[in-house]
């Protein structure tokens, strides 16, 4: 029995859809539809023609180029959908058809394929790109056989009541897809302003990290403001949430809200900057990037020093580049008695004023020190200007042009020097042989 239901109803569409296909209206639109295609196509080569992308996307961002590209090449797409449905429209409202079902279709599956083609050319995530690709088809399918508005209410009957928002899986779908699309737009828009704020000259490095903070988390509200808003969801359903994300801010977040309040002031107050060398604490080194909740400190040896930015409001910092990046380098040494000091300051200002990274606005010191029991103690100082040469470098590279300056000039550097006396006679051979075998 339930055979011969199917074998009827699959008979009787079959008559459906052949006396739909043999009937004047269908071979009407038909033939719109391909007179539709021959004009979109020609139009679109003549727009094609016209619009050359490279030169009128020059600076955009890349995403933003590839999406035009995309569309300037579904130019004939995007007529054939905007022509069809203006004609169907048309056809409707004057009463030559009573639904345009074939013309509709031919809407229905021409979007899909726009859709596709810039989720594939957008979209580098494989899997969601399936995804969009699945759900356009689907749409498109519930489109032409005319249960979308059915598909659309199912979704909506099965729901769930959390407070005074009535959550339901078609309102999920809206708001994944409402946010997808809000937070996606603001990547690219996000990051087209950051390109602006950081070819902006008359700002500094702080507050253009400052500004670019600020318009990412402005935007990122505003998004999902927007997407709540568009997805049918009243806003203040949500008081209760944001009542307790503050106790959870009172109670469990300190540090984090901590850290970044302090992220601003430090970005404000511009007391350290990208590429300022610093020390805290134990740690020393160059700040790389300035985040909301810590700095990055590269240590030099291949280590990325995370410090928290409360740590740099409450503890003492030492910036070594808040005023220039000029530092003093300091280099200790000594010689012996026999050598000349002025001979030995003049050789080791020299050296130091020959050497390429050391600064020229201040010419270099050297200073006798002390008369030690060794010999005679010397501190010569200089400045550098080009911190990346780093500091150890120099000095070294001073050091060694300083040992070969002492070498040719036979000035030599003390080292300590031991002498045993015995008295009350000498050892005897056997005692002196028993002592060193000892």
């Amino acid at each position: 029995m339930e055979w011969n239901d199917l074998h009827d109803m699959l008979t009787s569409a079959g008559r459906s859809v052949s006396a739909y296909i043999s009937s004047p209206w269908f071979t009407f639109q038909a033939a719109a539809v391909v007179v539709i295609a021959g004009i979109s196509l020609m139009a679109a080569n003549f727009l094609r023609a016209r619009f050359d992308t490279s030169s009128r996307t020059m600076g955009l961002p890349a995403p933003l180029r590839v999406m035009i590209r995309v569309l300037r090449s579904q130019f004939g797409t995007i007529l054939f959908v905007l022509l069809t449905a203006i004609t169907r429209a048309v056809l409707i409202k004057s009463g030559a058809l009573n639904r345009g079902y074939l013309l509709s279709t031919a809407i229905s599956l021409a979007t899909a394929w726009i859709v596709i083609r810039l989720a594939t050319s957008l979209i580098r995530n494989e899997f969601v790109v399936r995804a969009v690709s699945i759900a356009a088809w689907i749409v498109a399918a519930l489109s032409i056989i005319g249960k979308l508005d059915e598909a659309a209410d199912a979704l909506n009957s099965v729901s769930i009541v959390i407070g005074t928002l009535r959550v339901s899986p078609l309102l999920v779908l809206k708001v994944t897809v409402s946010l997808g699309i809000a937070l996606w737009l603001v990547d690219i828009f996000g990051n087209f302003l950051e390109t602006r704020i950081v070819r902006t000259r008359d700002l500094t490095p702080s507050v253009q990290v400052l500004l670019i903070k600020m318009m990412r988390l402005s935007l990122m509200v505003v998004a999902v403001l927007i997407a709540m808003s568009a997805a049918g969801i009243d806003l203040s359903a949500f008081a209760l949430f944001s009542g307790a994300v503050g106790v959870g801010l009172g109670f469990g977040l300190q540090k984090i809200v901590a850290n970044f309040i302090s992220g601003v002031i430090l970005l404000a107050d511009k007391s350290v900057k990208p590429g300022d060398l610093i020390t805290i604490g134990d740690s020393s080194g160059k700040i790389s990037s300035m985040n909301t909740r810590y700095i990055s400190v590269a240590a030099g040896d291949g280590r990325e020093i995370l410090i928290p930015n409360e740590d740099l409001i409450t503890q003492r910092v030492v910036n070594w580049t808040y005023t220039n990046k000029n530092m003093l380098v300091k280099v200790n040494f000594a010689t012996n008695y026999d050598a000349d000091p002025a001979l030995v300051c003049k050789l080791a200002m020299d050296i130091a004023t020959k050497t390429p990274s050391v600064a020229t606005f201040k010419p270099p010191n050297c200073l006798l020190t002390e008369f030690a029991e060794t010999g005679m103690k010397f501190s010569l100082t200089f400045w550098i200007a080009d911190l990346d040469a780093g500091m150890d470098n120099v000095r070294s590279e001073v050091m060694l042009k300083l040992w070969a300056a002492f070498r040719d000039q036979g000035i030599r550097v003390p080292y300590p020097v031991r002498e045993i006396r015995v008295r009350g006679g000498a050892l005897p051979v056997e005692s002196i042989t028993e002592v060193s075998s000892g």
